[in-house]
Order: C-alpha cells, then structure tokens, then sequence
C-alpha cells in the first residue's frame, strides 16, 4: 500500500484556471482525478500551492477510509478512437460535408472536433 507522499509524487493532472465572477478575480485549481479535490488562489503559483494541500488532505482521508485512490491519467491509457451515436440527419450532413471538401468522414470529423 501506498502512502500519501508516494500518491503526491506521481503526476496527477492539475486544472487551473483565471476565474472572474461576483466574488472578483482568482484561479480556481482542482486534480483531474480526484473528484471533490479543488481549491482558488489569488495567484496561479497559490492556487497551485492550495491544491497541492488539498491533495493531501484528500489522499489522506482516501486512505483512512479504505478508499482507493485512482491512479494518474496519462496519454498513453488513450488509444486516440471512440465510438460515437448521432442522429442520422447529422451523420447525413456530416457525409455530405466531407464529400464536398474531398475528404473521409473520419477526417472531417477530426476537423470538425479540432475547431
């Protein structure tokens, strides 16, 4: 089993980003894989720096419920496929689209998705 600090030195995804709302301006900071693991900060380096804790904290708590704690998330557990459901009236405008540009379905759903 893991302990805290081994878990806070593998490399989580952190999401921070400038916030401007009602309360004024500041960066809100949250772990990709923790769920409910978030924290703010005036600066991006203390939204960071409360996060970090707030892994800690959250980690911790995991552990001493008997709760697992997930693993990062990196690019290579993506294969770069996914299945998709449209409606057919979609996927019939999509087909037409491609075909007026000269190129696959797959392509000009890529180009579609990269915009």
């Amino acid at each position: 089993m893991k302990s805290v600090k081994d878990y806070l030195n593998l490399p989580y995804n952190y999401i921070i980003q400038p916030i401007s709302d009602e309360s004024g301006f500041y960066y809100y900071a949250k772990v990709l894989e923790f769920d409910g693991c978030q924290s703010t900060g005036e600066s991006f380096e203390e939204a960071y720096n409360n996060v970090k804790e707030a892994m800690e904290g959250w980690i911790e708590t995991k552990l001493e419920n008997g709760f697992e704690i997930p693993m990062p998330v990196g690019y290579e557990s993506f294969s770069g496929k996914f299945v998709i459901r449209i409606p057919k009236s979609l996927h019939y405008k999509l087909a037409i689209e491609a075909d007026q540009e000269g190129v696959s379905l797959n392509q000009y759903a890529l180009y579609k998705l990269s915009r």
